[in-house]
């Protein structure tokens, strides 16, 4: 691969950062098709995610706990956005990363692959810690995650198995994207490696 020094305008230029790290690289996309075969133990599924960071930090989460993939739905953000690849911290070399899915057909062929789709909603009527004790969360499961402002939209919570709510034992209000997605994986994660 052929590497080109430019002047510290030229990077200020392309890095699109305000204080770039001094590298710059083109690489392929990186993007592929979901596969279920073998059926996939742990997926993150994104509807309608359009904050870069959560998007990327969603990634990393995925990759940390072992996921087999992450799907971006359509009108999800772009999963090359600067900022987005920058929250992954990598994590978008490490994993398979679908794009510009169908949510009803991702959710179809996940259920189909004998796949179980959990959504995360704060007010859902399943309790993620009863779902743990039961040993629901053992099963190969998707999580689908919704928009950082609204949430999941009730068409698309009416895909999943089941909705289901972080407890919250303190005071907040609720959690973001990134914070609910970690907590959901990293509960399924542990489940099925207890399992």
């Amino acid at each position: 691969m052929p590497v080109h020094r430019v002047s510290g305008r030229v990077m200020t230029a392309i890095a699109q950062t305000v204080t770039p790290q001094g590298v710059v690289a083109i690489c392929r996309f990186l993007d592929v098709p979901l596969t279920l075969e073998p059926a996939p133990r742990l997926v993150a599924l994104l509807a309608e995610v359009r904050d870069p960071g959560n998007a990327g930090t969603v990634i990393r989460v995925a990759d940390a706990a072992g996921a087999d993939a992450v799907v971006l739905t359509r009108s999800s953000v772009d999963l090359y956005n600067p900022k987005c690849a920058r929250a992954s911290a990598g994590s978008v070399f490490h994993l398979p990363v679908t794009v510009e899915a169908d949510v009803a057909a991702t959710v179809a062929a996940l259920r189909a692959a004998g796949v179980q789709v959990l959504a995360a909603d704060g007010a859902g009527p399943a309790d993620l810690d009863a779902m743990d004790d039961a040993g629901d969360l053992a099963r190969p499961t998707a999580w689908l995650f919704g928009n950082e402002a609204w949430g999941l939209p009730a068409e698309l919570r009416a895909l999943a198995d089941q909705v289901v709510r972080v407890p919250i034992h303190g005071r907040a209000e609720s959690l973001n994207l990134a914070t609910a997605a970690a907590v959901c994986l990293y509960a399924s994660a542990r489940a099925q490696r207890r399992g």
